[in-house]
């Protein structure tokens, strides 16, 4: 049986959604629901880490019951710190602790539609042969079909993939595209290489209706539609 270290990042800046992370979204701050799936998935508290540089979240999460014993650095806090750094940070710090683990799940609360049932499906899929497996849902724009590039040359549009002939998206190959819900990634993997080198990735599929992911004033309001749906 796996052994996972949860890592929910929730820094305090956000341009997109100011305080979205302790927004109330539903009757709950949106950190709430990340925290929630940690809790019903993990063995125990001490393998979930809030990585925040930000009191008042840590404080909000600690009224949820989750302990918040560690501490984003600031220098890992601002719009140009990577996913990789701030990852590795936490394993470091759990490394220190005596934490064991055998991959680490990282679970971004802009994901809010996201289950338990996700994340023990992603679990599932992962092994030690891959470098991750990665939440996914069917891509909006496919390269084969509707996603184009222009021509530098001569400044027309041409289909990104293939030759342009297909007249139907259901002929053309299945593009999928992150969701931002759900990373299961194998520790010594990202301790060796960024994630987006990585060469073997597995997709976990969810639907569109569960992919919200929090960026804009109009994502939260359709995250608020659905889940209000959900619970009717």
């Amino acid at each position: 049986m796996l052994n996972p270290l949860y890592i929910i990042p929730a820094r305090g800046g956000s341009k997109g959604i100011p305080g979205k992370n302790i927004k109330n979204l539903c009757g709950k701050p949106l950190i709430a629901y990340a925290i929630a799936t940690a809790v019903e998935c993990a063995r125990n508290l001490s393998h979930i880490i809030l990585s925040t540089d930000y009191e008042d979240i840590a404080d909000v999460a600690r009224s949820l019951g989750l302990p918040v014993d560690y501490k984003r650095p600031p220098e890992l806090a601002t719009d140009t710190a990577g996913s990789r750094e701030v990852i590795l940070n936490a394993m470091d710090w759990a490394d220190r602790q005596g934490i064991i683990y055998d991959c680490v799940v990282l679970l971004q609360p802009t994901s809010p539609l996201r289950t338990t049932d996700d994340v023990r499906a992603a679990l599932a899929l992962y092994t030690p042969a891959v470098d991750m497996v990665v939440s996914v849902t069917e891509a909006s724009c496919n390269p084969y079909y509707n996603c184009f590039e222009t021509d530098s040359a001569t400044g027309f549009l041409h289909v990104s993939k293939g030759d342009g002939l297909l007249t139907r998206r259901q002929d053309a190959p299945h593009a999928w595209e992150y969701n931002g819900a759900v990373y299961v990634i194998n520790p010594t993997s990202i301790r060796r290489s960024g994630l987006g080198e990585f060469a073997a990735r597995l997709p976990y599929v969810m639907p569109r209706s569960r992919s919200i992911d929090l960026d804009t004033p109009t994502d939260w309001m359709i995250a608020e539609m659905l889940m209000r749906q959900t619970i009717q």
